[in-house]
């Protein structure tokens, strides 16, 4: 059976996405690329934003329209908060809420009466990498969030937290490195409450991975800035831990923070980033930031800018508040007007471009081993110019003699001066 795998939102679903691809094919079915071609297609939906919801019921739409003789199930945030509205979408077969994610091959298979054993189930299947291509993978660690920020459905839609042994994961790692796979980027809900269920804790967890597997780059998610356990640092001595951080701060100041019920602290925030920079020379620092909360006044948005630039961010997703129904957030008062959530923002990501730049002209002259993507560019001397990413996330180029392949290799390049969106680089072999 071909099947064929959709994703909205977070790095979680894309790692779910991977966990289903494997578990598809060691039964024996393909994942194809192409919708048209499946008789199967999974949708793993989102609802961080009203935006997302409308976003997930036009994807679950189209993908009916374009293929409307396959049998579709819907997962994720949107389908768990909207079960019954989900259900009632034209073509939607199945659907298979966040807390029963890890049992969505076996109930597709059985429920839709289509747990038959295909021809050539023996033969392993390309394990499917969707959009990055061969060279890294999500691994899901972690599900679910104790903690309730005022502006987050997401933890109401994932529920209590739930972890993964780390057994399950080295396992994991280990398959996908045997399959040609040289990153691997561990992700969660609550990704720094990893094993509060279990007795173990994310150090613990980076450390097996370190010591039982030999993939050769190891990278995390989204990381919540509050209960890093003691060490965590130090870790990063490995040069097989990357030295790239995503800390989603939302708020520069603390009175915003306190009523959006976040757990940190700008003062502990910069200490966090600190401790980082002290670690490692070069580490990457990389954010969120909400736009536009209710009751952001002009002092506590003037002072929320000031922070993050005394901080310096190598790269800030920048979130424009909208107000999302089930969550505390909705009902507070002094909602902010659109026009100046759009002044704001502007004027965040002018400051963001300032400091990316800032971050990236500081590395040049450096060398960095970059891993090297499939993605190419060919010039018009008939040269090639690969994309790759480096320990710390800079998005470098570097061209090549045609015929020449760099796909999935991990080379060190000098960084040499800053183009448009990338970085570039001159090979050091």
């Amino acid at each position: 059976m071909q099947i064929h795998l959709k994703t909205l939102g977070c790095r979680l679903n894309e790692a779910e996405l991977e966990t289903w691809a494997q578990a598809f094919q060691a039964k024996g079915h393909a994942i194809t690329r192409n919708v048209n071609d499946a008789q199967l297609v999974v949708i793993n939906s989102c609802a961080v934003t009203q935006d997302a919801v409308k976003k997930s019921k036009q994807l679950i739409r189209r993908v009916h329209r374009d293929n409307p003789q396959a049998k579709l199930v819907v997962s994720g945030c949107y389908a768990t908060l909207n079960e019954s509205e989900a259900a009632q979408l034209m073509g939607v077969d199945l659907i298979v809420g966040n807390n029963d994610k890890n049992q969505l091959v076996e109930r597709t298979l059985s429920e839709l009466n289509m747990d038959s054993m295909p021809a050539m189930s023996t033969e392993p299947g390309e394990v499917s990498l969707f959009s990055r291509g061969r060279q890294r993978a999500f691994v899901k660690v972690q599900d679910g969030c104790r903690y309730r920020c005022t502006f987050c459905i997401v933890t109401v839609a994932r529920g209590e937290e739930r972890s993964r042994s780390i057994d399950e994961v080295v396992a994991e790692i280990n398959a996908l490195h045997a399959q040609g796979i040289n990153e691997a980027i561990i992700t969660g809900v609550h990704l720094g409450g990893y094993g509060s269920d279990i007795g173990s804790d994310l150090a613990a967890l980076v450390q097996a991975i370190l010591a039982r597997t030999e993939i050769p780059r190891l990278r995390m998610g989204s990381l919540e800035p509050w209960e890093l356990p003691d060490g965590f640092f130090e870790l990063f001595k490995n040069p097989r831990l990357l030295p790239h951080l995503h800390l989603p701060l939302q708020s520069g100041s603390d009175s915003v923070l306190r009523r959006m019920a976040r757990r940190c602290k700008t003062a502990e925030f910069a200490e966090l980033v600190n401790r980082a920079r002290s670690a490692i020379p070069h580490f990457n620092v990389t954010t969120d930031i909400i736009v536009g909360f209710p009751g952001e006044t002009e002092e506590e948005w003037r002072e929320s800018i000031e922070y993050i630039e005394r901080i310096g961010f190598g790269h800030i997703h920048i979130f424009s508040y909208s107000p999302r129904e089930g969550t505390k957030a909705a009902g507070l008062p002094n909602q902010i007007s659109q026009e100046l959530k759009r002044q704001r923002s502007r004027e965040l990501h002018a400051l963001a471009e300032t400091m990316k730049q800032a971050f990236i002209e500081s590395n040049l002259g450096t060398l960095a081993p970059v891993l090297w993507e499939g993605q190419t560019e060919t010039l018009a001397n008939g040269e090639l110019r690969y994309f790759g990413y480096t320990p710390n996330y800079l998005r470098v180029a570097c061209v090549v003699p045609a015929g020449r392949s760099l796909e999935n290799l991990i080379v060190p390049a000098r960084l040499d001066s800053v183009a448009a969106d990338f970085v570039n680089a001159s090979l050091a072999e």
